[in-house]
């Protein structure tokens, strides 16, 4: 059994600094998984940010503490997996290259090319398997499991994706000249 490399006080820090440090880690789900290769940041005074009004019935995992999952139905189609970070702020993980469990993930996506299995939030969480049940848990226990970067990924950022608000912020990040990201920087 492999031990989870990261601890909550990895997590207990600015988003945008988890969401840079996330580049490159592995990450699994009940052992399927891979490279973390897109994040993106929210923080709790980002109009963009599900906690910017404060807490809600919906957005409590928010304010539960550092490393806790935070998933929720985006437009009411996809999941989103989240990481929360310092209080109120989260890093969503956009995309990751897939290196285990392949198989698995093509029999939940279908037969989708291998650049494309887990590059965009609602494909990631279909891939791994991710749903609502996921939400609140904490992120240092099964199923879940971090592996750490090797070497210091080279990260380049921009905007984030898909928003009406702060739509400028460079608080998008990726690992450079992936061919798993979303989309190109």
């Amino acid at each position: 059994m492999r031990i989870n490399c990261l601890s909550s006080d990895f997590f207990a820090r600015p988003a945008r600094d988890v969401a840079v440090d996330l580049i490159g880690v592995g990450f699994f789900v009940e052992g399927i998984g891979g490279q973390i290769v897109e994040t993106e940041a929210y923080m709790r005074d980002d109009p963009a940010s599900h906690s910017y009004r404060g807490a809600t019935a919906s957005n409590m995992a928010m304010f539960l503490g550092p490393g806790i999952a935070y998933v929720y139905r985006s437009y009411g189609l996809h999941w989103s997996f989240n990481i929360v970070c310092d209080p109120g702020s989260a890093v969503l993980v956009r995309a990751l290259e897939p290196t285990t469990g392949i198989s698995a993930m093509q029999s939940r996506r279908g037969n989708i090319p291998l650049r494309s299995l887990c590059a965009g939030p609602g494909n990631l969480t279909k891939a791994l398997g991710i749903t609502g049940g996921h939400n609140l848990l904490p992120l240092t226990q099964a199923p879940f499991r971090f592996d750490a970067r090797i070497g210091k990924p080279h990260v380049v950022s921009g905007p984030r994706v898909g928003l009406t608000k702060a739509i400028d912020e460079p608080f998008r990040f990726g690992l450079a000249s992936s061919p798993f990201v979303s989309r190109r920087f």
